[in-house]
């Protein structure tokens, strides 16, 4: 780019106006900002389909662990050592492979002690479980 001017014979611009890219660039980030949030409820979705959701976990093979404050933990109801609960679940697990353990301990618990029952239902080879919590209240 050549520029003619009279006081330089001709001089040549070693730099380039980048003012309206700028100005476009700005302006194109604009409209995106205000178009996005619009464009989130206008999309239709069709959730899709999966094989898995008609093999869900049958109710009747969910077992249930109870852990209250003082460390006392319950089989579906029934009380139990920690050696006792691995035996039973060693006991369930072979007499239905597609069983799922929920544990629900107290928020006062020792995370110890939860970690001990995790490690009890792992090494009775239970593959599905499940922690309980309660949503926050504000």
């Amino acid at each position: 780019m050549r520029r003619f001017s009279d006081r330089h014979a001709l001089q040549t611009l070693s730099e380039l106006n980048v003012t309206p890219l700028l100005d476009l660039a700005f302006v194109l980030l604009i409209i995106f900002m205000i178009t996005t949030p619009l464009m989130d409820n206008s999309v239709d979705l069709v959730i899709p389909s999966s094989e898995a959701a008609e093999r869900a976990i049958d109710p009747s093979a969910v077992q249930t662990i109870s852990i209250n404050r003082d460390a006392l933990l319950k089989l579906n109801g029934a009380e139990m050592p920690l050696p006792q609960l691995e035996a039973e679940l060693v006991a369930l697990k072979e007499a239905r492979s597609e069983i799922a353990v929920v544990i629900r301990s107290h928020k006062e618990l020792p995370v110890q002690q939860l970690i001990d029952v995790m490690d009890a239902v792992q090494r009775a080879k239970i593959t599905k479980v499940g922690v309980v919590t309660a949503p926050e209240t504000p």
